[in-house]
């Protein structure tokens, strides 16, 4: 248990690391304040057209006795919009990630560089690296989807539905979102999805004292978007225990000579991209 307490020091390391780099931190807000604004846009169309949607679907309950079409067609309404939400937290990790690769993999460089002194790189075109991000991103969320629809079917079962089943969702939830903020400073280093998956099946209660909490947080979509910068610097001290890499300042706060030139370049690669 004992990992439990280890991955949410690196959680807290990481929004200490990005604290003590402003610059990296404020690039980081980026993709997620865009990811919020697509998602927000998607689930208001939702709760203004999900009903006219479900109507639509539903044709055969037009001949329905009152007030049965009605409540058939809000419960439906009601799950769609609840599997919406359910949907978005669960793939909010991976579009940002997607969306602001080049922010993050420089992030994760500096951190790695504040720890060892240099960055590994996958030494992949930026558009390959984005086409690997994305297909794994889908794996993993299409695997997530299928977990959270077990779950939400086992949340009708009484009592352990609303007790068991949402610590286990946490959990869950926590595991997939680690893959993914793990995936930056591990596809650096030439490392597959299962291969990624297997590192974190063997430390399950690391991913879940890192994720869970994180999980939690994550249901507040603007708390999402501001522990993103710090949840990808964390996640890759993570890495690099995962991995056995030796680090050169245990706290991760440290700083390299050379490190301030190191965010200027990052910051001019990252505009030019």
């Amino acid at each position: 248990m004992r990992d439990l307490g280890v991955g949410f020091g690196y959680l807290v390391k990481g929004q200490r690391w990005v604290a003590q780099h402003g610059r990296q931190y404020g690039w980081g807000l980026l993709p997620g304040l865009i990811t919020l604004l697509l998602y927000a846009a998607a689930l208001v169309a939702l709760a203004l057209w999900g009903a006219d949607l479900v109507g639509w679907a539903t044709p055969f309950a037009d001949d329905w006795s009152s007030p049965w079409a009605g409540l058939f067609r809000g419960f439906l309404t009601g799950l769609l919009f609840a599997l919406a939400l359910l949907l978005s937290v669960l793939t909010f990790t991976a579009m940002t990630l997607l969306i602001g690769q080049p922010f993050y993999e420089s992030l994760s460089e500096k951190v790695d560089i504040a720890e060892s002194g240099h960055a590994p790189e996958s030494g992949l075109p930026l558009w390959r690296d984005l086409w690997i991000s994305a297909r794994d991103s889908l794996r993993i969320v299409v695997r997530a989807a299928l977990w959270g629809v077990l779950l939400f079917a086992l949340g009708f079962i009484p009592v352990a539905g609303q007790t068991v089943v949402p610590v286990i969702g946490f959990c869950v939830t926590g595991f997939f979102l680690v893959e993914e903020l793990t995936a930056v400073a591990l596809q650096r280093r030439g490392v597959e999805l299962r291969e990624r998956l297997r590192l974190l099946r063997a430390r399950k209660t690391l991913a879940w004292g890192f994720g869970a909490p994180l999980a939690v947080a994550f249901l507040v979509p603007f708390v999402a978007v501001f522990l993103m910068p710090g949840a990808v610097a964390g996640a890759t001290l993570m890495a690099r225990d995962l991995l056995g890499e030796d680090s050169t300042d245990g706290d991760g706060g440290g700083r390299t000579p050379g490190a301030d030139q190191d965010d200027d370049a990052a910051t001019r690669r990252i505009s030019r991209t």
